[in-house]
């Protein structure tokens, strides 16, 4: 018989820190900045659409917030991941490594290239790829032949390592370059939740050789829709700059493209909001750390589980905060869910594991047992910047 959360308890807590008897989703967007000043700009001057000055303001913006050199947004982060891995030479019949535990657009974008997602397993201090392990698998599956690793037992290319820093928790990143180093891997950092963390003391995104961010209306910040490619190189900007708008050669009238590309342009009005967000996100970040603190207060010593906290190398957004249920009360983890959304508590469970989706159960993988473990146990929880207020 499985051990029984105090699910009384577990709800006081997290009522006492939600305050407002209101229903509180998991992430909604903050609008307290200058968002209708430039939304409105855009629509009296009819620039709406994938041009005008707020594109290029943002792109700015987000190369000073973040350090990075080079920042091309896009229409959303799923379009800026797909180019980020074009960009690293992943093809048709590639293999890529990547999480388990991930959002489903992580594999997604590896089939647009025409390769083959391989699942990896995660560690727990990071919930994000364990680079020992990965390092160990790679020493049984992988040969390095001509400058490009194989996997013994399939004979195809396998291109690159995506890095996704979960729930906005960096992955320890040093360590994986230096697998990547030695088995010839590009690394590609899926940053979709984690603008504003940092790897000691660098923004994630700048340790890959190119890396995606995600500005979805549930983001850290939100352009409504979109995201953005980010790069220290600069032939790459070019190029990913390229491919965004259609492959279209410049010209003062003619239509010409000279490949096939793609229409991800993020339009004006959507980086008009992005730029009133960024504006605001060092109050947004800290209004979140404040409610980790809060949490991790709260759920200090709470019988059958606990709060998930930063790892010790990084400075994380807490994009979605997360509590882990102990291993003996797993069980209880799915009438925790029901019980909370029931109270107007927005939780959710993890991300069904990709190999255990209908369309990639035939993908290579790993042992998968920490990913498998975690994630029946994991929940997160309100991580509104609002509630650190």
């Amino acid at each position: 018989m499985s051990a029984k959360l105090d699910l009384f308890n577990i709800i006081s807590l997290l009522k006492n820190i939600l305050k407002e008897d209101r229903k509180h989703p998991l992430h909604e967007p903050l609008f307290t900045g200058k968002e209708w000043d430039y939304v409105k700009d855009c629509l009296d001057t009819v620039w709406v659409s994938s041009a005008g000055k707020y594109v290029d303001e943002f792109n700015f913006k987000l190369e000073q917030y973040t350090g990075i050199k080079h920042a091309i947004a896009v229409v959303n982060g799923t379009a800026a991941l797909h180019i980020c891995l074009k960009l690293a030479g992943v093809q048709q019949g590639d293999e890529v490594l990547m999480p388990a535990l991930t959002f489903v657009a992580t594999a997604n974008t590896v089939v647009y290239c025409g390769a083959i997602p391989h699942f990896i397993d995660i560690e727990v201090q990071s919930l994000g790829v364990d680079p020992a392990k990965l390092n160990d698998y790679l020493k049984e599956i992988a040969v390095v032949k001509n400058g490009l690793c194989y996997n013994k037992q399939t004979m195809r290319p396998i291109r690159a390592v995506i890095a996704m820093h979960t729930f906005g928790h960096p992955v320890d990143l040093e360590p994986l370059l230096e697998v990547c180093k030695k088995y010839k891997l590009e690394l590609i950092e899926d940053a979709a939740e984690a603008l504003g963390s940092y790897y000691k003391n660098r923004h994630v995104g700048s340790y890959g050789k190119l890396s995606a961010v995600s500005f979805n209306g549930n983001k850290i910040i939100t352009t409504g829709g979109g995201g953005a490619i980010l790069t220290n190189d600069t032939e790459l900007a070019k190029l990913a700059k390229h491919l965004t708008t259609t492959a279209k050669v410049p010209h003062p009238w003619a239509f010409i493209h000279d490949q096939v590309g793609y229409n991800y342009r993020m339009p004006n009005i959507n980086a008009a909001l992005g730029c009133a967000q960024i504006e605001q996100i060092d109050h947004f970040i800290r209004n979140k750390r404040t409610l980790a603190e809060k949490y991790k207060k709260a759920f200090t010593n709470v019988q059958g589980v606990s709060f998930f906290k930063e790892p010790a190398y990084a400075q994380s957004n807490y994009w979605l905060n997360t509590l882990i249920i102990d291993e003996e009360y797993k069980a209880m983890r799915d009438l925790l869910l029901s019980e909370t959304n029931k109270r107007g508590i927005g939780t959710r469970p993890s991300w069904v594991l990709m190999n255990k989706l209908d369309m990639y159960t035939n993908c290579p993988h790993m042992d998968l047992s920490v990913a498998e473990n975690l994630g029946q146990r994991i929940i997160n929880i309100p991580s509104s910047a609002y509630l650190g207020e």
